[in-house]
């Protein structure tokens, strides 16, 4: 199959539209169910790049929750805690494949923007991942392939439409990209620089201790960057993408942006969240848009008189900004990358509230001194990378 006719583009008015090789060559996919649209189809060609990326540089398995062609999350396939089990509402007897994990932690990074997003594994799909997903509102999925069982299971889903896709993992793109922006045709090499450890070895700071989960969790950060939309920072912790802040105009927004979500996500393990007594058979939207709804400013929302009941048994106590601020406090060991330099030290200032101990970007900045002089400051590790990583 060399071309796959489409719904429709972007948006219903944009017809015709369909995915093909200008080269004539066969497609590298196999659709098992479902069909897939326009988006659907930039998600899973995205962030198959990305975990293939991120298990070729780690030897562990990946996996990416993408929503409008930027990762909500990625995580490589390390084993759940008992709290990281019960925020990603994961039965503790549930027993999970390495690349179960991968994804259920990828998802839980931002529970509320993966809603309805598209996942991709490296590797192939089973019957413990196929299970978690079914829970959980999605549009589908891209891996190099399928057990039987896990494919019976996926295909029960969103009343048999659920858009499941087989990708060659042997397929390899062409050296030159294009793009038609206006009538024009854009044209670059493929960005095919290789993202590992031997990336890291430019430490500028007073501290020079980088141990291996750090490296890894570098590693975590660059790859997810090299596929989310620019400008773009990214938090990490234990192999996990924490916050990614995609899209914004300057650093700062990015680096705000993305460590709000650490918080939230660090946030989600605090006592009171851990407590929240449910309604029972509440749906899993409903529960996670009321955990992001706690903890945030406009709790009334969901705590107030005669609103409270629809979705818990009990009143929760109110989280404090007090009992907030000392929660995020406690939070360490976070790692965080920049697709661009950081110009300003005031992203190192923002980065170390939550958590930030190593931090990689490409440098490059007439600032370079004020921005190492503040990672020295708080004895933060900081690696130059000399490479730029922006995805449009």
């Amino acid at each position: 199959m060399n071309e796959l006719e489409l719904k429709y583009g972007c948006n219903p008015n944009q017809k015709p539209s369909r995915i093909y090789r200008k080269d004539g060559g066969d497609l590298p996919i196999t659709v098992r169910n479902g069909k897939p649209g326009y988006i659907n189809f930039l998600d899973a060609f995205n962030s198959w790049q990305l975990v293939r990326e991120l298990k070729e540089a780690t030897g562990l398995p990946a996996a990416a929750s993408f929503k409008h062609v930027s990762p909500a999350g990625a995580a490589v396939g390390l084993p759940l805690s008992e709290t990281d089990r019960k925020i990603y509402f994961v039965d503790e007897d549930a027993d999970l494949s390495p690349i179960a994990c991968a994804y259920i932690r990828a998802r839980g990074a931002d529970r509320l923007c993966s809603y309805g997003d598209w996942a991709a594994l490296s590797d192939v799909c089973d019957a413990a991942t196929a299970s978690y997903l079914k829970g959980e509102v999605s549009d589908g999925i891209i891996a190099p392939g399928y057990t039987d069982e896990a494919l019976e299971i996926l295909k029960q889903k969103k009343k048999g439409n659920y858009n499941i896709v087989q990708i060659d993992p042997a397929y390899v793109p062409a050296e030159q990209e294009h793009k038609d922006v206006f009538g024009i045709t854009f044209e670059q090499g493929r960005n095919n620089f290789k993202i590992d450890a031997n990336l890291l070895q430019n430490i500028v700071t007073e501290n020079k201790d980088l141990p291996e989960q750090a490296k890894i969790d570098m590693i975590v950060a660059l790859i997810t960057l090299k596929y989310t939309q620019s400008n773009s920072v990214c938090y990490v912790r234990d192999g996990q993408a924490i916050g990614v802040g995609a899209g914004q105009q300057s650093r700062i927004h990015c680096t705000r942006l993305a460590g709000t979500k650490a918080d939230n996500w660090y946030l989600r393990q605090h006592p009171k969240v851990l407590g929240l007594q449910f309604v029972d058979n509440i749906r899993r939207p409903d529960r996670d848009n009321a955990i992001d709804v706690y903890l945030s400013d406009e709790y009334e929302d969901v705590l107030a008189e005669g609103v409270w009941q629809n979705t818990f048994k009990v009143r929760p106590e109110v989280l404090t900004a007090e009992e907030k601020k000392a929660w995020i406090a406690t939070l360490s060991g976070v790692t965080v990358g920049s697709d661009a330099f950081f110009p300003f030290g005031d992203n190192v200032e923002r980065a170390r509230k939550s958590g930030a101990a190593y931090i990689v970007q490409p440098g490059g900045s007439i600032r370079d001194d004020h921005v190492i002089e503040t990672c020295n400051k708080y004895g933060i590790v900081m690696a130059f990378t000399g490479m730029r990583l922006f995805h449009h």
